[in-house]
């Protein structure tokens, strides 16, 4: 599998392992993690609210990112380019700014412990999980057991999982490594996936997307998406009539070969009379 049919993902994928590679070897790390005492209260750096989720700042954070947002493509493929890039830009923008508001509220209660917000994308990836979860369907299911084969007699003791659960495994182990803040910020992205689905959010953001340009479809491209599935009806239809006549034929024919069989008894019966 590759990423046909999902142009935003490669990108964002590329643009991920690129920029934390240039954060570590620039060492300019430091930029992209949020103290909320520090540099939100203190130094009133605001910036990084929109900073922090561009990079990650070790290897198994952008390796599990990578492999999520891959296993995640198939979400751009059903909605399209456009719509995928319009909500990646929408859900990063409320993730930028709540997970880190919930931090700030949460520090003065937990003796400090919720004072660091983790570099990276992480509330985004779950945003895109919630909508994984809402359209794509499993495709089966399978039964691991906990303890040895029971009984026929006693019920089964075990855990029924789908070929999904891989990919939520992987994410969840996402948000685990920098916790709690990555917690935070995962669960925020989840609750910001299904608003969004669940038109909970302003119906303008929901509905607004990115020009056509900017996801390399192009007017041209389009009339010739149309065009193709325009003609791909007509032979489905022109088809179907072909197969409705044909049908209707060989009705005929059988209906012509059943009149004329009781014709012939008639006959038989006119001349015994």
């Amino acid at each position: 599998m590759t990423f046909t049919n999902a142009p935003v993902t490669r990108l964002t994928v590329l643009g991920l392992v690129s920029v934390s590679i240039a954060a570590s070897m620039l060492d300019v790390k430091h930029y992209f993690y949020i103290h909320i005492d520090t540099h939100l209260w203190r130094y009133r750096q605001f910036w990084r609210l929109l900073a922090y989720q561009l990079c990650y700042t070790n290897s198994a954070e952008v390796l599990f990112a990578a492999m999520s947002l891959y296993n995640l493509r198939v979400v751009e493929r059903m909605w399209g380019p456009r719509k995928y890039a319009s909500f990646l830009i929408v859900s990063s923008l409320f993730t930028a700014v709540i997970p880190p508001l919930i931090m700030a509220v949460l520090r003065p209660l937990s003796a400090a412990l919720f004072n660091y917000m983790p570099a990276g994308p992480t509330p985004v990836i779950f945003a895109v999980l919630a909508q994984f979860y809402a359209v794509v369907p499993h495709t089966y299911k399978y039964r691991v057991a906990t303890s040895q084969a029971p009984p026929t007699s006693e019920p089964f003791s075990g855990l029924t999982l789908s070929d999904k659960s891989y990919q939520y495994l992987i994410a969840f182990h996402l948000a685990l490594l920098q916790w709690p803040g990555s917690v935070v910020g995962a669960a925020v992205g989840w609750l910001v996936g299904h608003a969004w689905r669940g038109g909970i959010l302003p119906a303008t953001l929901v509905a607004w997307r990115l020009p056509a340009w900017m996801v390399g479809l192009s007017a041209q491209r389009r009339s010739a998406e149309f065009e193709g599935l325009r003609r791909r009806l007509e032979g489905e239809n022109a088809a179907a009539a072909v197969s409705t006549g044909v049908q209707g034929q060989a009705e005929g024919q059988q209906a012509d070969r059943r009149r004329t069989m009781g014709q012939q008894i008639v006959d038989q019966f006119r001349e015994a009379l």
